[in-house]
């Protein structure tokens, strides 16, 4: 499988330069997917292209009565001044891509990315827990039972961490006052885009946070982007409706990947203590 099976279609001309994408792929918890979600859809982002292969699932998500592609792109307007600005891009799916396919993917998302001149790349990601004594957080919570739970529990404390695939993006991190996160293995997108990021000296940060892989967890997705508003100067992403509506949110994606016959997400980034 080689990069040149995956195709980025642009459906409008936009400029990007200095913009910052969001990775949408589903992680554990589906963090990335909840994130990318709510970006759209708070900030009002227009589909501007596709990522595509003749691989991908043969399927069309349907919402609102349009039909959607398997990875859409989508954009912003710039905020700020000319000198100091924001824009914010997103990759976003519901398909969890298979291993063969990951790197395929990430190697187009950065080929194209780069070719835009953005400035960086986020990539969210859920992280499990395991301490001593203790099974992986959210292990033994039965599928089906995931969203109900979620939705009664009280939230809870959830720690998040970041790392960044240079030197520069360690430094933004500390400055932010987000933990680095310092031992471990991160799997799937995150992992590839990371150290992609790092052999082309392009900055890509992955925010981490705990979440319950037995579930969309959209407390966790809130925690990435109370990390995310403290990175960006220009725009300013409210994670108060995502503890507002995250039983709603949680089962609305658990539906569409059920109806899609998403395969599970891949193993978590674990930290041990």
């Amino acid at each position: 499988m080689g990069g040149e099976d995956i195709k980025i279609t642009m459906f409008k001309k936009a400029d990007l330069k200095g913009a910052t994408v969001i990775d949408g792929f589903p992680s554990v918890g589906l963090v990335s997917s909840i994130v990318a979600n709510y970006i759209v859809k708070v900030l009002n982002l227009e589909q501007i292209g596709v990522l595509d292969s003749y691989v991908f699932p043969a399927l069309s998500l349907v919402r609102r009565g349009e039909p959607l592609d398997t990875v859409r792109i989508y954009a912003g307007q710039r905020v700020g001044t000319e000198l100091s600005h924001d824009q914010i891009v997103v990759f976003i799916s519901e398909f969890q891509p298979p291993p063969n396919l990951i790197r395929p993917i990430a190697g187009a998302m950065l080929d194209w990315v780069q070719a835009e001149k953005c400035k960086m790349l986020y990539s969210p990601e859920g992280l499990v827990i395991e301490r001593e004594g203790q099974a992986a957080e959210g292990a033994g919570v039965p599928e089906e039972e995931g969203p109900a739970k979620a939705a009664a529990a009280p939230p809870k404390d959830i720690e998040t961490y970041g790392i960044a695939s240079t030197p520069a993006g360690r430094r933004l991190l500390e400055d932010n006052n987000i933990r680095l996160f310092q031992e471990g293995v991160i799997t799937g997108m995150a992992g590839v885009l990371l150290n992609e990021g790092r052999r082309r000296d392009f900055e890509v940060i992955s925010l981490l946070a705990e979440a319950n892989p037995a579930y969309p967890d959209a407390r966790a997705a809130a925690k990435v982007i109370e990390s995310m508003n403290k990175l960006l100067l220009h725009i300013k992403l409210d994670s108060a409706p995502l503890y507002d509506e995250a039983g709603v949110i949680e089962a609305q994606i658990k539906t569409v990947q059920k109806q899609s016959k998403t395969p599970k997400a891949t193993p978590a980034p674990h930290m041990y203590g």
